[in-house]
């Protein structure tokens, strides 16, 4: 399939979020869409998957104008799109949403189901992932689901895929197999439409580029023409260097925030670490390392035998007595990993996902104010710089930075001493993360105590004091920044630092 968009423009009121964009995309060919978030590259990719009808503009394929009446029209055409808000019913099976609105039927009235189950084992077969077609979604985690979205895809041979975020949930070994795949039907014919802020994927499973900014075309090429540092300046205006962190403070004290003392919880084993008002600490490790499991043992959302403390006070560890709102209430705060499941409420407003935090742990009155909420929302939207034209517009209207920024807000107005912050920059474009950066380094010092659970060296390294690595539910090493290199994260990440011990102990944290 040979596809030409030409001089495409949609509008939503009298905001124009694509003006005039041209793209082309060959048969075999990988595009990488590129931009900041709000750059206009998701409406732009609705128009071609029907979603949205454009304003003006044409669509051809193979040489042919196409009118996009819908979804449907863009799945007969042999396109499809896989968004980053994953689009699977939770309460049906895999089989069920693979081949949703496409059933296999038999005798005309009974639904083929063992048929259907046997085509979805033929693609995660060929995707190699385990997954039973039988399994409900929701029991899924989001890398499976991420990837029974891919599998739909390539279920019915489409010509054209377009992926928006595809690895923000998944491993390095779940990435390495979804470009292995990508490759092998790139070979077949099929091309695609890659969208991603982490450039080193951009650049390696790629052709081409087309740059985004405020909803216009600023640049295309080839990737081999261009480097990550030129990428970053057509998108965002202007250069960004992270060397800007490496005059870093330390800013913590020596009141300690939290206590953590031999804490297990499943592949957690007798994990023990303090962490000091004012302090970064990063804490990192393969997938499978415990890093996720901590990150809800901290929070209040698993059982854990230990102990943990905040600020003096014991937390319960008992399915019975523990609950995330103690954990709320005694001043901890989270931003979750896989912000669209778990980090906002799709159906809500702006204003109603800031003041979340603030009404479960800390509202007494019987009425809401929606005078109070409105100053909640002004006073973080201030601070953080949240872009938005009006705070009763849904969440899911912001970008990802800004419902990231939202969610940040959200426990600050729980007054939260202790952040969780896991992988905050998920799904985040190059300048909206150096954003956040500066804004964890803000909350530092202004005394609060954060753990940032990341698995990206970059991000540790512009903003941590320390960090954890943890191997096989243990604590591996505590590195100092000094000692904050990706050889050395690495190093203790793969336990090399453990072969031939028998007793595979580790180092104290």
């Amino acid at each position: 399939m040979r596809l030409e968009m030409k001089n495409i423009v949609m509008e939503f009121g009298p905001v124009r979020a694509v003006d005039n964009v041209d793209l082309t995309v060959e048969p075999g060919q990988i595009v990488g869409l590129l931009g900041e978030n709000g750059a206009g590259k998701s409406t732009l990719m609705n128009v071609l998957a029907g979603v949205y009808s454009p304003v003006s503009g044409k669509i051809l394929i193979n040489g042919n104008e196409t009118v996009m009446k819908g979804v449907r029209t863009a799945d007969q055409c042999g396109i499809r799109f896989i968004h980053q808000e994953l689009n699977l019913c939770n309460d049906l099976r895999v089989y069920e949403n693979m081949f949703l609105g496409n059933e296999i039927s038999k005798n005309a009235v009974f639904l083929n189901k063992a048929t259907m189950m046997e085509k979805c084992r033929e693609v995660f077969r060929r995707m190699k992932v385990d997954i039973d077609p039988n399994t409900v979604v929701e029991q899924l985690s989001a890398a499976e689901k991420q990837m029974v979205e891919i599998g739909r895809a390539l279920l019915f041979r489409s010509e054209l895929i377009i992926m928006d975020e595809p690895s923000t949930a998944l491993a390095t070994a779940e990435i390495e197999n979804l470009f292995e795949i990508m490759r092998q039907l790139k070979e077949e014919g099929v091309s695609f439409i890659y969208i991603s802020h982490k450039m080193p994927e951009l650049f390696e499973i790629c052709d081409v580029y087309y740059i985004l900014c405020d909803g216009k075309l600023v640049s295309h090429g080839n990737f081999k023409d261009i480097n990550e540092e030129q990428v970053t300046e057509m998108m965002i205006g202007h250069n960004l260097k992270a060397d800007e962190f490496e005059n870093h403070i330390c800013r913590a004290t020596d009141e300690v925030c939290l206590s953590v003392r031999g804490v297990s919880s499943g592949v957690l084993k007798d994990l023990s670490f303090e962490l000091h008002r004012g302090e970064i600490l990063a804490v990192t490790g393969l997938q499978g390392s415990g890093r996720d499991t901590l990150a809800d043992v901290l929070f209040g959302v698993e059982s854990f035998t230990g102990e943990v403390y905040v600020e003096g006070t014991r937390m319960p560890n008992k399915a019975r007595d523990r609950s995330v709102r103690y954990f709320m209430r005694h001043k901890v705060g989270m931003v979750p990993r896989s912000r669209p499941e778990r980090g906002i409420h799709n159906d809500l407003s702006v204003q109603d996902n800031l003041s979340m935090g603030y009404l479960n742990a800390l509202h007494k009155k019987p009425f809401i104010s929606a005078k109070e909420e409105s100053q909640r929302f002004d006073r973080q939207q201030k601070a953080m710089a949240i872009k938005v034209s009006n705070s009763r517009n849904p969440i899911t209207s912001l970008s990802g930075g800004n419902q990231q920024k939202v969610i940040l807000g959200k426990w600050l107005e729980t007054d939260a001493d202790v952040l969780l912050l896991d992988n905050p920059t998920q799904g985040i474009d190059v300048g909206t993360k150096f954003e956040i950066y500066h804004l964890i380094l803000r909350l530092a010092e202004a005394g609060k105590a954060i753990i940032m659970f990341s698995a990206e060296f970059p991000e540790i390294r512009n903003v941590a004091d320390s960090c954890i690595v943890l191997y096989k539910g243990m604590c591996n090493a505590r590195l100092s920044r000094e000692d904050l290199t990706e050889k050395n994260i690495m190093y203790y990440s793969t336990g090399a630092n453990l072969e031939g011990l028998k007793d595979g102990k580790t180092t104290e944290c």
